[in-house]
Order: C-alpha cells, then sequence, then structure tokens
C-alpha cells in the first residue's frame, strides 16, 4: 500500500513521498524498513533516532527528524486503524461442524460459524454472524445478541444474558456459582443456591481465564463497553460501569459498584458492598477497602490518595536512617546526667 492512500484511509496528514511503499506496522524496536510504526508516548522520542521503520504516525508536535510522518491527533488510535488495514480480523466460515452437539429447539441467527465439540444446550438462543470456537459452553436458557465471538473453552452459563458485539476470549467463565456459603455452629458451610444471573451488554470483550460470577439473587452486570484483561474475578452482585478497565489478576469482590470509565490496574484488589465512582484510577495493588470519589486516583493498601501516598512512599524509604537518627537520639537522652 502507499503511504498516500494509507494516510487517506487513516484521515491523517501525509509528510513525505506519497507513493512510499508500505508492507505492514510494526512497533518502533521491530519495524523495518517499509514498515510502519507509531509515537504516542513521550518517553519514546528518542527511539526516533533508532527506529528502522520507513514512516512514522505521530502527533502534529513530533519532530520526526526527517522521517516520512503520518500526522494524526491520537497517533495510537490511528495505529491501531493500520492494524487492522493490513492484518485484518478472520472470521471462519459459517456453519456447524459435524461433532458440535445442539439442542433440538436452539435458535441460531444467520451466518453462524459452530465449531467442533461444541455444546449449545435446550433453551438457548443466538444472534446473528456468532462464532463458537471448539470447545465453547452454552448452557440452557442463554440468551446471545448479534456478532458474539466465544473463544475456545469459554464458558457461558445458565440463563446469562449477552448483548451485541462482545467477545470472550479462551477459558472464560460467564455465570459461574458465586462464592456464597453460610456458617454453621460446627464450623461447617452450607452452600447458598446462586439463583441470580449474570447480564453481559454491549461492546464487552472479556479475556483468558477470567471469571464473571452470577449472583445469588438479582444479577451482576457488566455494562457497554467494559474491558476484563486476563485471570480476573468479579464475584457476585456486581455492578461494572461502563467503558470501565479491569487489568490483570483485578479482584472485585461481592456487591460492588463501579461508575463509569474507572480503571483498575494490575492486582488490584476491591472489598465488598462499596462504590467507587466514575474516571477513578486505582494504581497496581492497591487495596480498596471504602468508598471512592468520583476522579480520585489512589494508590496503596489501603488505599489512599495518590499524593498522599507518594509522600509516604518517599518516606517509607528514608525509615532506616530515620531510625537510626531516633536511636542515637534515645542513647543520648539515656545516659546519665553529669551534675555540676
Amino acid at each position: 500500500m502507499k503511504l498516500g492512500e494509507l494516510a487517506a484511509r487513516l484521515n491523517c496528514r501525509c509528510e513525505g513521498p506519497e507513493d512510499l511503499d508500505i508492507t505492514g506496522v510494526a512497533g518502533m524496536d521491530e519495524a523495518q524498513a517499509g514498515e510502519i510504526t507509531f509515537l504516542s508516548n513521550p518517553k519514546y522520542l528518542p527511539k526516533l533516532s533508532t527506529t528502522r521503520a520507513g514512516a512514522i504516525i505521530a502527533g502534529s508536535e513530533v519532530n520526526a527528524l526527517g522521517k516520512p510522518v503520518l500526522r494524526s491527533p491520537d497517533p495510537y488510535l490511528s495505529f491501531a486503524h493500520a492494524v487492522e488495514i493490513f492484518y485484518p480480523p478472520q472470521r471462519p466460515p459459517a456453519g456447524i461442524h459435524p461433532t458440535a452437539v445442539i439442542a433440538p429447539g436452539v435458535k441460531l441467527g444467520r451466518n453462524a460459524s459452530i465449531g467442533p465439540y461444541v455444546v449449545i444446550e435446550a433453551g438457548a438462543e443466538l444472534g446473528e454472524d456468532c462464532v463458537l470456537k471448539s470447545f465453547a459452553m452454552i448452557y440452557p436458557g442463554v440468551k446471545i445478541g448479534h456478532r458474539f465471538f466465544a473463544h475456545s473453552h469459554a464458558v457461558v452459563r445458565e440463563n446469562v444474558r449477552i448483548g451485541n458485539d462482545v467477545t470472550l476470549q479462551n477459558g472464560v467463565v460467564i455465570g459461574g456459582d458465586g462464592f456464597g456459603f453460610v456458617p454453621r455452629p460446627d464450623g461447617t458451610f452450607y452452600k447458598i443456591v446462586q439463583a441470580g444471573i449474570v447480564v453481559i451488554e454491549d461492546g464487552v470483550e472479556i479475556q483468558s481465564n477470567s471469571c464473571i460470577d452470577r449472583a445469588a439473587v438479582g444479577e451482576t452486570r457488566l455494562r457497554r463497553g467494559v474491558k476484563v484483561d486476563n485471570l480476573v474475578q468479579v464475584a457476585h452482585g456486581c455492578d461494572i460501569g461502563e467503558n470501565s478497565l479491569l487489568c490483570s489478576q483485578v479482584g472485585v469482590s461481592g456487591s460492588a459498584r463501579l461508575g463509569r470509565n474507572v480503571i483498575l490496574t494490575g492486582q488490584v484488589g476491591v472489598a465488598g458492598h462499596l462504590n467507587i465512582g466514575d474516571h477513578v484510577i486505582a494504581t497496581p495493588q492497591s487495596g480498596i477497602p471504602n468508598d471512592v470519589r468520583a476522579h480520585a486516583t489512589v494508590s496503596g493498601s489501603p488505599a489512599v490518595d495518590h499524593d498522599v501516598w507518594l509522600k509516604a512512599s518517599a518516606v517509607y524509604r528514608r525509615l532506616p536512617e530515620m531510625f537510626a537518627a531516633y536511636r542515637k537520639v534515645k542513647d543520648l537522652l539515656a545516659k546519665p546526667q553529669v551534675k555540676s
């Protein structure tokens, strides 16, 4: 593809030879001549002098050091679109593999692609253009919208509701039992029947080996546009707000409520029955025991305002020398005073 054509398709301004051949996309370190890369984070500016890429996608303020450049108001997003141009997503052909087991009365929309050893149980309904890869499992009574994509070994449990344009990566479990047990006088635990459901709204993607538990009563809900990383646990009765991001190894305890555009970074833990406001960011390994106001950034365990945590962290690094000074003062005060 010519650089000028790529610029037009990405709605970017081309600075450089429009007839330059672009054969693919790559990161700044991996890119070769003929490939295009991108720069969105200023910390990678020094890589402009070493990258072998044939062209760069960058913002209007970046000095491209004479390299051909496509100017974009959002280089990262433009790069994402460029990847789609050169490597369009592959959809398997429509059809039902002969080893699939589909119960009588299941409703499949047009152009379904059902892979080997898929099981779809009674009363399930799937919309148009759905793809179920090998060994995917759909339990009874599930209702799924259009353009659903379940990768191998994804499981959707009974009576779950899923909207349009939802993707489940490998090993995802939607609607497994919530962790509900009542202690008995003899020290054993009595299981609470998990009679609720899970609702997944439009445009949600859940990545590999994450679990979204059903509610004991009522519902667990992931709202429109939520993105869930690998190895995430969302417990029973939670409500995850629109366009929130749950990064790898996040755990959200039962009945927690997250607002819109919340970002929980890696290994964040959220206690149950609390509320996190819109646009909150929790930095890695934060432990959140209490409600968090909207637009806050929190860090640490227990989580506090990020600025407070930075100051506390600075003091923590100085504790050994502070303690040594304290001991010297303590020893001086402990010496007997010589009377004149």
